[in-house]
């Protein structure tokens, strides 16, 4: 299918979506697990043909990283939201003032219809599968508009979920393809919910496309997610954790360490420490399976870009391997890590999305998280410390989407946590039950009971409604 077709077929498909979903607008339990389960099957049966359409679409995708990163994280959101949705489904009983007594109140969770679901590239299983689970779960048929970038896995994704949705695929999964126009067309849907993931400056767009239907929109986008090291943390420990949380997918990964800040005067002992790491996990980082190529051409340029830029201004760019230089024919690039960056700098205006990690030093912690604070709010922040009060300092005096301590990335793995930006790195939140209350309508019910005295306050007003009013707001 062309674009332009894909762009005239977007209407017709969400509008058996709405028909299907007026047909059965709260489906039952029974209905919601069978679609987890049908998605469950489909990530099970097909494991090894999707790590391959990945790694197609990338020029070389770690499958073992594909196993880590995408589907085991999407099994296991599929298996929490199976195991608690009789709970999320119950409705939630609420207090009731007492001078409303004794009625009672409920909110109900109902489903808001056909939400509709934008993918990335760089994580292109786990970012379709996550929203997804939770749009199922909350009992919603979806459309799911895959990246341009991935044309393979959209391809497999699409067949598969004809496949396993085999009723009527259309009826409760449409997954869509196509380039960016495809997408501008697919935010401009009249859908109950819109997840998006991706760039901030796409994210503008989004939010505006959605705002002629005043569609409600959860926006997850990225920013510079930044590594501190606390006084006295163990520098060793520190670099593992970081260059690990930072090579994984090549550093395409929207909450990988976007910079490190260390107390002053360690930048080279970091790196040292750093380097020892990922000669470590990666010995022939140009050839060994477990590392990732940069997904096209374009993108591995811009971050070529980024460290020409940035050498031009006056910053030291240091190897992080044994081999030194990029392969451009395979789009591998080792990490590089900038010395005496500064604002001015492209690597420090946008979030880097690739393997290569400013270091910076700062004097007392004071000055680190001014440092954060007097930028754009990022989607992750990483501190180490074994200083529970430092901690708690870094804690309450930053805001940002989510924190790892004493590690990276791990926060997005826990489904009983929300994930989600603030400011520029996102909108909303999903995962666990905050993904089955972002798709999900709280609808607020008061029920009056028989023995109400509300008729007391009904006109014509005298002396009695006088006294029992000057009661209430005494």
């Amino acid at each position: 299918m062309g674009d332009s077709d894909a762009i005239d077929g977007l209407a017709a498909r969400h509008a058996r979506l709405r028909e299907a979903a007026a047909r059965d607008p709260q489906p039952g339990h029974a209905a919601r697990d069978a679609r987890l389960a049908a998605l469950e099957r489909l990530l099970r049966e097909n494991a090894p043909a999707i790590a391959a359409a990945i790694s197609a679409d990338f020029g070389h995708r770690s499958p073992h990283e594909t196993q880590l990163l995408e589907l085991f994280p999407s099994l296991e959101g599929i298996r929490h939201a199976r195991s608690h949705l009789k709970a999320w489904m119950r409705p939630q009983r609420r207090a009731v003032s007492l001078w409303f007594l004794p009625g009672r109140a409920r909110v109900l969770l109902q489903p808001l219809g056909v939400v509709g679901i934008i993918v990335p590239w760089n994580y292109p299983l786990y970012l379709a599968v996550g929203p997804l689970t939770a749009a199922l779960a909350a009992g919603n048929r979806a459309m799911v508009k895959m990246s341009e970038f991935t044309p393979a896995f959209s391809a497999l994704f699409a067949e598969l979920c004809d496949k396993y949705f085999t009723a009527d695929c259309d009826a409760v999964v449409a997954v869509v393809q196509g380039d960016a126009g495809v997408a501008q067309a697919f935010s401009r849907l009249p859908f109950g919910h819109l997840l998006f993931t991706g760039s901030t400056r796409v994210g503008y767009s989004v939010m505006r496309a959605a705002a002629d239907n005043l569609t409600p929109v959860t926006l997850e986008l990225g920013g510079k997610s930044p590594a501190i090291l606390g006084p006295g943390y163990s520098l060793e420990k520190f670099a593992e954790r970081v260059m690990v949380g930072k090579t994984m997918n090549a550093g395409q990964t929207c909450i990988a360490p976007d910079y490190v800040l260390v107390p002053a005067g360690q930048a080279r002992a970091f790196i040292d420490a750093a380097r020892k790491v990922v000669d470590a996990c990666y010995p022939d980082i140009l050839h060994t399976p477990d590392y990732s190529s940069i997904i096209g051409e374009r993108h591995y340029r811009r971050l070529v870009g980024l460290i020409e830029d940035a050498r031009g201004q006056g910053a030291e760019a240091v190897p992080l391997s044994a081999a030194a230089e990029s392969d451009a024919a395979t789009r591998r690039m080792p990490p590089v890590a900038l010395l005496n960056v500064n604002d001015a700098m492209q690597v420090m205006q946008e979030e880097i999305f690739g393997p290569l990690l400013p270091v910076l030093g700062y004097r007392d912690l004071d000055e680190a998280i001014a440092y954060v604070n007097a930028r754009p709010n990022p989607l992750a922040l990483y501190y180490f410390d074994d200083d529970r009060g430092r901690i708690d300092r870094v804690l309450a005096q930053t805001l940002t989407g989510g924190v790892t301590i004493n590690d990276t990335i791990l926060h997005v793995a826990q489904d009983n946590l929300p994930f989600g930006g603030v400011g520029e790195s996102g909108k909303g939140h999903y995962h666990g039950f905050e993904g089955f209350e972002t798709f999900s309508k709280k609808k607020a019910v008061f029920f009056q009971s028989r023995l109400s005295g509300i008729g007391l306050f009904n006109p014509p007003y005298g002396r009695l409604f006088e006294r029992m009013v000057k009661f209430l707001i005494r």
